[in-house]
């Protein structure tokens, strides 16, 4: 496996820079590569966009997805400004990437204000106990959507 390229980490460096100054959002970007070659560049743009997912991370995963026909990327590296929140976090897990690069470390986003944290501590806490309340209803009527995934013939696994 190639090592870490320098040349797209300051890409996404870059970005963040530069898409920040423009006033798109907070100083985030990212980018995915394939076959060394960037394929997507992302940046954060929720306060342009009124959109609180759009962050860098989830912009390129969308980005690439969409010019690779795919929802996995595969044999792909994500490069990233800052060492992804818990959203993106998650958003990457399911993206499956080969290998995230990251520049700034979380403890350096909540020094300037982008603390993420509190999250992490509130997915370690039991439902019952958390700031934002989470109430289970109409279970048995939901489970009819899963019943039928479990039964879809041709169904695409992921």
């Amino acid at each position: 496996m190639e090592a870490p390229n320098p040349d797209f980490m300051r890409e996404a460096i870059r970005l963040s820079v530069e898409k920040m100054q423009a006033g798109h959002g907070g100083p985030f970007g990212a980018v995915v590569v394939r076959d060394g070659k960037i394929i997507a560049r992302g940046f954060n743009q929720v306060t342009s966009t009124n959109d609180p997912t759009c962050h860098a991370e989830v912009d390129v995963i969308r980005k690439a997805c969409a010019v690779l026909g795919t929802f996995q990327l595969d044999d792909c590296d994500l490069y990233t400004s800052c060492e992804p929140c818990p959203m993106c976090l998650g958003a990457i897990y399911w993206a499956r990437p080969r290998r995230v690069f990251y520049g700034n470390t979380k403890a350096d986003a909540a020094a300037i204000g982008f603390d993420d944290q509190f999250i992490y501590d509130e997915i370690e806490k039991p439902l019952d106990q958390r700031r934002l309340s989470m109430t289970e209803l109409l279970r048995d009527e939901a489970s009819a959507g899963f019943r039928a995934w479990e039964q879809k013939e041709g169904k695409t696994e992921y």
